[in-house]
């Protein structure tokens, strides 16, 4: 099981999280908005941590975590039948375009797609710390 960090008032980070539940039905993932502080702490992280782009962090290894176009690597890796178009895509001369792309989104992602007024919290959330807020 792995911990996906998003943040959870971007609409393009909300609606990406909407699919891999629609996809994955937490079976693989569980998502924590960045914006929550206490369930980022049993990580040892910070809301500002997660200002580096979205993480995915291991739930049986917490030292294995991957963030930014790496954590969309990880996760797409992770999916069924996908495994091998990331192989691709990491071997070819690609991936330093995507990482450049990734971060320019990321630095500019509610200019680009808006901001939501409230949080989103996913219907399948981590709860690293032994409870999940409503």
């Amino acid at each position: 099981m792995y911990s996906v960090i998003y943040d959870g008032h971007c609409h393009l980070c909300v609606n990406l999280v909407r699919s891999l539940e629609s996809l994955d039905r937490g079976q693989r993932f569980q998502y924590i908005p960045m914006q929550d502080s206490a369930g980022l702490a049993a990580y040892g992280l910070t809301p500002a941590d997660g200002q580096a782009g979205m993480m995915v962090i291991d739930q049986a290894d917490p030292s294995q975590r991957w963030q930014g176009s790496a954590a969309a690597e990880v996760i797409v890796r992770l999916l069924p039948l996908a495994e091998g178009l990331v192989h691709g895509y990491q071997l070819s001369w690609l991936k330093p375009w995507g990482d450049q792309l990734y971060a320019y989104v990321r630095d500019r992602r509610y200019a680009l797609f808006g901001q939501r007024q409230t949080l989103y919290r996913s219907a399948y959330p981590a709860c690293p710390s032994g409870h999940c807020r409503p």
